[in-house]
């Protein structure tokens, strides 16, 4: 039970992070052009993505939206047989990062589940992104770094 609920404060947090960080982009940068805040490395730049990270697949909203209740559904399946903190967290960083661009897909302009996803931060020779987007990089990472150091998300005397 106590990796199902570090999955879900994780989860909570970076949804949370990112509801917020997007309505101060929208209410602070929508009508103004980059801010840089540390020179030409990192600067703030208000964008609506119709497409995934990186503006792959843009105009794919729909499908984008129904990938991402499908990636909700199977962790929610898969995340009670957790055995791991560390995919917990894994996991809890995807949730939050999918249902933080969902909640734009569902709720935004231009309708439901097509909605643009608001991205507003922005690196060199790097898409611009958001909290959401951060989120499911680190966990890709921590994916890797598990992976490597052959730690399984369920024990294997669980599956028995």
């Amino acid at each position: 039970m106590r990796v199902w609920r570090t999955l879900l404060s994780v989860a909570w947090f970076f949804w949370i992070a990112d509801l917020a960080t997007k309505i101060w982009a929208v209410n602070s940068l929508s009508h103004r052009g980059s801010i840089k805040i540390l020179g030409s490395f990192f600067q703030l730049n208000f964008v609506r993505n119709s497409g995934a990270a990186f503006s792959f697949a843009p105009g794919s909203t729909l499908l984008l939206s129904f990938f991402g209740i499908a990636v909700l559904i199977s962790i929610s399946y898969y995340a009670p047989r957790l055995t791991s903190k560390g995919w917990a967290v894994v996991l809890g960083l995807v949730m939050g990062g999918v249902l933080g661009n969902l909640t734009d897909r569902i709720f935004r302009e231009p309708g439901l589940l097509r909605g643009h996803v608001i991205d507003w931060m922005q690196l060199p020779h790097w898409p611009i992104f958001n909290i959401a987007d951060s989120a499911i990089v680190i966990a890709a990472f921590l994916s890797v770094v598990l992976t490597a150091r052959n730690i399984p998300p369920i024990k294997k005397e669980e599956l028995i």
